[in-house]
């Protein structure tokens, strides 16, 4: 089916690519065998057309629906396909199938970072990934008497740490070369700020909803950010001892559950957080969580509260008029509607809805990191709605280096080979001087007209706004996009700067994080480094 040609070593048919709420699933071909990356079908119809199973074998990812859906009806046609994925992968899937009792085991286990033979001249080695227990990144080897073909499969990634999962490793894949690369691209070139001040900024919305008697409600998907915001709760300072209950709905529940299951596999830190007190079921230690009684919402009996249900219910059941005024959060995602149309609450004053961001992919800038770090020859952008991909293609410093493709579901891509590929050089910058002017109320910076002759003007002075922030001595000016302003409009534009004054771990001018390479050291206070934490604002 494919050509023979070395340089046509690598095909890919997409059966989905993950565009907006389509699943991610990918038959790539290495040479003669067939690799089928992921199944979050809806539909597998397409995949059963052949009596002949559709791979040699499948890699599932992780274990959320959009990438594993389809993988119970496909083991059921074709039993004797194999499955692979991590063991808490494995553990996790038969949550996508609440309805059935009773699924035997059918993902095989597969260990991290050892090369494991799957056919004679294939290699399969798996990495954490970040984003959910059990999400892995794949390098596959192939041996052909020319040479060796490889490519990596990132599935759903996340470079920064969360609470129950520890991010993907750079260094596991830097320089790995390969010549393909397949990553998701959910956030486009969107930039958000760290991961810390994300969860600061939702538990400050729940605490001030808290404070004026409002209880909160946050429809959630059931697995991975519900169980990383139940954590949070219990763990963030603005809630430890704090009386006040929070409740969770049986499908909520169920994945704790689960999760509880996997105690070995997750990080040390969750494990040590685990000897001391629950990981999430509560009597006794401040704030108490405990599962909805069946009976439902009615039967709770002090408000305000918090509660966190399956975002797949109808939210509007549980805004109960005992509860007082409800705040509902709801979870922001790239390219869709965070919250239902208005209308919905002609009839319900007391209902308020506001959004959150508690990023579980990596952002624009870290997208590139990661594909700067592993230097493959083509990069393939699934998993994104087809405009943020469009713009990650569009950024100068990857088409410059790299063959980039945004693959469309149903069409056959064929990614020609050379024996070699030589990057091409990073261009160097050609630097500009300009005159300071400090006036009274404001400073005024002079550049030449020069400036504006390149190619990166248009964009850098698209809106006429700029960001300053201080990076070590060197002031790095960045101009702010119509997409960054619209998703700013809604609050006033700070700047944070990420230096040791503002930092939550210093004190006395030392360094009180463990994790940082200051630990225990004396530093300046413009100093800075990557486990930065904003200091919380006081009240």
């Amino acid at each position: 089916m494919i050509d023979s040609n070395p340089s046509h070593f690598f095909s890919c048919y997409p059966y989905g690519v993950g565009h907006d709420i389509e699943g991610v699933c990918l038959l790539v071909w290495m040479g003669k065998y067939r690799i089928l990356l992921d199944c979050g079908l809806r539909d597998i119809s397409e995949l059963l057309e052949s009596s002949d199973p559709p791979a040699d074998f499948v890699f599932c990812s992780h274990a959320h629906t959009d990438h594993a859906g389809g993988l119970l009806a496909l083991h059921r046609h074709f039993p004797q396909m194999p499955i692979y994925g991590s063991e808490a992968t494995a553990r996790l899937l038969p949550l996508n199938w609440p309805e059935e009792k009773e699924i035997s085991s059918f993902c095989q286990i597969l260990p991290w970072r050892s090369p494991i033979s799957l056919f004679e001249n294939l290699q399969i080695q798996l990495f954490p990934a970040g984003h959910l227990p059990g999400a892995a990144a794949i390098i596959l080897s192939c041996h052909t008497p020319q040479r060796d073909y490889t490519l990596i499969y990132t599935g759903d990634f996340f470079l920064s740490n969360s609470r129950l999962v520890e991010g993907l490793s750079v260094e596991s894949l830097r320089g790995s070369s390969p010549d393909v690369l397949i990553i998701e691209g959910s956030y486009g070139t969107a930039r958000h700020p760290r991961r810390r001040q994300l969860e600061q900024k939702l538990m400050s919305k729940i605490d001030t909803a808290l404070s004026m008697g409002h209880s909160v409600l946050l429809p959630v998907p059931r697995m991975g950010l519900a169980q990383e915001i139940l954590l949070l709760l219990r763990s963030h300072h603005q809630f430890t001892g704090r009386d006040v209950n929070v409740w969770v709905s049986e499908s909520v529940a169920a994945t704790c559950d689960s999760y509880l299951e996997l105690l070995p596999l997750l990080p040390d830190s969750v494990q040590n957080f685990a000897s001391h007190q629950p990981l999430f079921w509560d009597e006794q230690v401040l704030p108490r969580v405990r599962r909805l009684p069946e009976t439902g919402v009615e039967a709770i009996a002090e408000f305000p509260c918090v509660l966190l249900v399956d975002r797949a219910e109808l939210w509007q059941h549980y805004c109960i008029p005992q509860g007082g005024t409800w705040v509902v959060l709801f979870a922001e995602y790239p390219g869709r509607t965070a919250m239902p149309h208005p209308e919905l609450l002609e009839n319900s004053p007391d209902i308020h809805l506001e959004t959150y961001l508690l990023s579980e992919h990596s952002d624009g800038r870290n997208t590139a990191q990661l594909i700067h770090n592993i230097r493959p020859q083509h990069v393939l952008l699934v998993h994104g709605s087809s405009t943020y991909l469009t713009d990650l293609i569009a950024l100068e410093e990857l088409h410059n280096r790299y063959k980039l493709h945004s693959p469309a579901t149903g069409t056959l891509l064929e990614l020609p080979v050379g024996d070699r590929f030589i990057q091409p050089s990073v261009p160097v910058p050609v630097p500009h001087e300009g005159e300071i002017v400090e006036l009274e109320d404001s400073i005024r910076i002079i550049l030449p007209h020069a400036l504006m002759q390149t190619s990166h003007w248009q964009t850098f002075a698209d809106t006429g706004l700029l960001e300053a922030r201080w990076q070590g001595n060197e002031l790095v000016l960045r101009g702010l996009s119509q997409r960054e302003l619209l998703s700013q409009s809604s609050r006033p534009i700070q700047a944070v700067t990420e230096c040791c004054a503002t930092c939550h771990h210093q004190f006395r001018q030392r360094c009180f994080n463990r994790q940082s390479p200051l630990y225990g050291f004396k530093v300046t206070l413009q100093g800075c480094c990557p486990v930065f934490e904003q200091k919380p604002r006081e009240e």
